[in-house]
């Protein structure tokens, strides 16, 4: 598969068919996102995964908020992504180095949740960002250390239909070239 398949396979998938996402399937695609840039090369991004039944089952129906908790019914796993705070974007001291502080560990995040979703797609495997979630819950349930800010929580699967592709603004009208 080239790399403009793999981006054109890769969609949020709200409806998954309940089958099993591997131990081996989740190291590869952790393994691929650590491959992406970060900050000084701090490589603060971490991964909490729920995938035995019991606590993907806690996760999703404690972790998730509204509608999300339906949106990844039939999952096979749950990966919260987060960064340790105060590294990426700090000097040693954990000082700021700009005005981004900590958002370069959301910067770095992203950079990586962007690879675990394309090399999953590349795999078969359907993904869904989650941003509405309860954090405190997440970080009980998968016993998340206090120094990690949580960025997002991760549904990979299997699709259960293949939905259309929202369209995509025009590019003129998000690029600017001078």
């Amino acid at each position: 598969m080239t790399l403009d398949e793999t981006i054109n396979r890769r969609q949020s998938i709200r409806l998954y068919d309940g089958t099993p996402v591997s131990r081996e399937d989740i190291t590869t695609l952790v393994k691929c996102a650590q491959m992406a840039p970060s900050w000084k090369n701090s490589q603060t991004a971490r991964y909490h995964v729920a995938l035995s039944p019991d606590i993907l089952k806690q996760a999703r129906e404690n972790g998730l908020l509204g509608r999300n908790v339906q949106k990844t019914e039939g999952v096979g796993a749950l990966i919260v992504q987060s960064f340790v705070s105060h590294v990426a974007g700090h000097d040693l001291r954990g000082l700021p180095d700009n005005e981004l502080g900590n958002g370069w560990g959301c910067y770095d995040a992203g950079a990586q949740s962007m690879l675990l979703q394309l090399k999953a797609a590349e795999m078969g495997l359907d993904t869904l960002v989650i941003g509405i979630r309860d954090a405190d819950q997440l970080r009980r349930i998968l016993d998340i250390p206090a120094n990690e800010v949580i960025t997002a929580a991760i549904a990979v699967g299997h699709r259960a239909d293949s939905p259309n592709r929202p369209p995509r603004k025009p590019v003129e009208d998000i690029l600017t070239i001078l």
